[in-house]
This record gives structure tokens, C-alpha cells and sequence, in this order.
């Protein structure tokens, strides 16, 4: 079965006026439009074009549980410091959040749901930034060290004991983040030093991401954090998977993501929405990593998308192609044309919708001009 679908752009204040409305060739709302949602996770679940073909219901929520979660996300200014649990932190945040009385929807609440959430993101556009993951301490150690040597050596000495010492990417979030006295000497002179540098042959990426969150969020500790993260900007068509424990924060830019089911966000700053550290860092993964680059595989005359590990896969599809959703599936399309056949149903989609796919359709060929996106748990060729 096919199931046309569709939905509202959630209006978070950090999301792009425009940039989801021009890639659907839809009516802007007038509002910020940050991310798309297009499941049926009950924070924003997809609505049926006609409820009639099923079985009368209006939400998706009501006629699929489906386990991953597809989005189109438009950050026009940064996100907050973030990272998700694993399965097991998850049911047991959850479970107390449950018992200490806590409303699903209250804003203190951490853990909305008892489930992970493993996310990849693909940029639909050059530029898109973001944070991802601890670097090496002597990366960020350069970059503190250079500072210091302005003036304020003093200021910046327990901060450089810290990334000399033993676990230095803890210690250096839990000192940043205790955001007293020292720590915030370091962050004035972080700011001011990445001030001074824009435009000169002094300046770096981190001083441009310094300026960047100062901006917006002035005197908040995770422009600091941000220097012991890597950053990245992403070229159309490259792709991030951040698992479990992994921080981050998108900065800017138009994207395809696709997550497990949930939305259970702890946040480490950046944002006026709640801040939770303590309980961010039992789940805080503070291993040095590379950029967690997601490479992309030729399946089925697709490029797929697929974290080892994590039952997610996203198919970018631009031309002829035959694949297998292992389960249901949803199709978007940002462009042109394509005709979808199925075991059972053949549709054809245009820029701007969208499909709920049901698993008995079981083989699918494409064909036809369209830019499309298909998502699924685990697709073969």
C-alpha cells in the first residue's frame, strides 16, 4: 500500500525561514520552519491525505508505529549542545522521569520516551555545519595555548592541566561547564581573541564558530566546549552518523536526516530550552574520535546510507532504481518526477510529497527525473 502523507514544518526558533519551503516548492508558513517530521512519532506524527484508504485515520501514529523517524532540518542559526542515550539509559531515565512525576511534554523533562536515538544526516546543500564528537586534546590544547600567550597565562592554567592530564575531554567540559570564576576568564578571552582574529592571518575554524555562537549566545559556556569538538562542513551529498553518546550541534544548513524513533535530547547549552549537565554526562561518550564521516554505498542504482549497527538506512535516489525496504518505508521527493512501483501499488510522486510504503509492497523500482529519498530500517538491492 501506498499512503500519501504530509505535515507541518516544526516552528523552532532556530530553523530557516524559507529553506524547507524551497526545496518542497511549498507555501512558506511564515514562521520559522526547522525541521519536517515524517513518521509517526507522537511529538509531530505525519497526516494521511486520505484517511478513507486507512481505515478512517487522520495520524499516521494511529494506523503504523514505525521505528525510525525521517526529517528535513533547516538550521538557519545553531542548535544546543546535545547527545542521545543508548537503549538502556533511555528506559531507565525514562522509567524515573515517570516516577519523580514528571510530565511527558513539561520542559524539564529529559527523556521523552524509553528509546535510543542513532541519527545520520545528509546534506541536501554545500555548507552545512555542525559539531560532532570530542577531537583530539591536542588540538584544543593548541588552541587555548595560543590564547593564552596574549596576556591571561594565568586564567587558562588549570584549563591546560586539565587537557594535559588524565580523561581530558571530561575534565575540560566539567570545567567548563561549572562555568565559575577561571572558566569564565577563559571564555572572555576566547571571545576576544576570536574577535580581534576575524579577518587577519591569525584567524582559524574555531575562532569563526567562537564568533558564530557569541553572537546568539552570549557568555554560555558551550562556546568554549565547542573547541574541543570537531568541525565540519559538508558537502551535497556527505553524510554524519552520530551514535549514541556522541555531542554535537548543527550550526547551519539544509539536510536530510534520519533517526531512530524517539526524541530524547539532553542538552549541554546553546539554547534557552533546559540545560541538564549533570545528566548529560552519563551519557557523554568523551573518547577522542575523527569526524564521524558517513560514507555513502552504490545499492540498486542508489547511493545508500547505512551505519553499521543501527537499524537505519537512506537511499538517495536520482534516476532508475530497484530496491528492498526490509518493512515499511517512507518516500520523499525534493525533485522532478519519478514513477514508484510496488508488489501490489504503482504511484507517481513530485517535488514536495510524500509516501508512507507499507512493508507487502516488498520490491520497488523507480523510474523517471525525480530526486528522491527513501527510508527504511534496513534496504537491499
Amino acid at each position: 500500500m501506498f499512503l500519501g502523507i504530509t505535515n507541518t514544518p516544526r516552528d523552532y526558533a532556530w530553523g530557516s525561514a524559507s529553506a524547507i519551503s524551497t526545496l518542497l516548492a511549498t507555501a512558506p508558513t511564515g514562521r520559522a520552519e526547522a525541521e519536517l517530521w515524517l513518521g509517526s512519532h507522537p511529538g509531530s506524527p505525519a497526516r494521511i491525505l486520505d484517511p478513507a484508504s486507512a481505515g478512517g485515520h487522520e495520524a499516521l501514529a494511529g494506523f503504523i508505529d514505525l521505528p525510525f523517524l525521517l526529517k528535513v532540518l533547516a538550521a538557519a542559526s545553531p542548535l544546543s549542545l546535545q547527545a542521545h542515550p543508548t537503549t538502556e539509559q533511555a528506559r531507565e531515565g525514562f522509567a524515573r522521569e515517570n516516577v519523580a512525576g514528571i510530565a511527558l511534554d513539561a520542559p524539564t523533562r529529559n527523556y521523552r520516551d524509553a528509546s535510543a536515538k542513532p541519527e545520520l544526516i545528509v546534506a541536501v546543500a554545500d555548507g552545512f555545519e555542525a559539531l560532532c564528537g570530542f577531537r583530539e586534546p591536542a588540538a584544543a590544547r593548541e588552541v587555548f595555548e595560543l590564547i593564552a600567550h596574549r596576556g591571561e597565562g594565568p586564567a587558562f592554567q588549570p584549563l591546560l592541566e586539565r587537557l594535559n592530564g588524565p580523561d581530558p575531554m571530561r575534565a575540560a567540559f566539567e570545567w567548563f561547564t561549572a562555568a565559575e570564576h577561571g572558566e569564565l576568564a577563559v571564555l572572555d578571552n576566547l571571545c576576544t581573541a576570536a574577535t580581534e582574529a576575524e579577518g587577519t592571518d591569525h584567524d582559524r575554524p574555531e575562532f569563526a564558530v567562537v564568533r558564530q555562537l557569541a553572537a546568539q549566545y552570549p557568555g554560555d559556556p558551550g562556546i568554549a566546549v565547542s573547541v574541543l569538538l570537531n568541525y565540519v562542513t559538508l558537502s551535497a551529498g556527505e553524510a554524519l552518523f552520530l551514535p549514541a553518546g556522541n555531542i554535537h550541534a548543527y550550526l547551519s544548513g539544509l539536510g536530510i536526516e534520519l533517526m531512530a524513533s524517539s526524541d530524547n535530547v539532553l542538552r549541554g547549552g546553546l539554547t534557552p530550552k533546559h540545560v541538564d549537565v549533570a545528566e548529560l554526562m552519563t551519557v557523554l561518550d568523551f573518547a577522542p574520535l575523527p569526524v564521524p564521516y558517513l560514507p555513502a554505498v552504490s545499492l540498486g542504482g542508489a547511493q545508500i546510507y547505512a551505519p553499521a549497527g543501527a537499524p537505519l538506512a537512506l537511499a538517495h535516489i536520482t534516476g532508475a532504481a530497484t530496491l528492498r525496504p526490509d518493512g515499511p518505508a517512507i518516500l520523499l521527493s525534493v525533485g522532478g518526477t519519478t514513477t514508484v512501483t510496488g508488489a501490489l501499488t504503482s504511484a507517481t510522486v513530485r517535488r514536495g510529497e510524500s509516501l508512507l510504503i507499507t512493508g507487502d509492497e516488498q520490491v520497488l523500482t523507480f523510474a523517471g527525473d525525480g530526486d528522491l529519498y527513501l527510508a527504511a530500517s534496513e534496504l537491499r538491492g
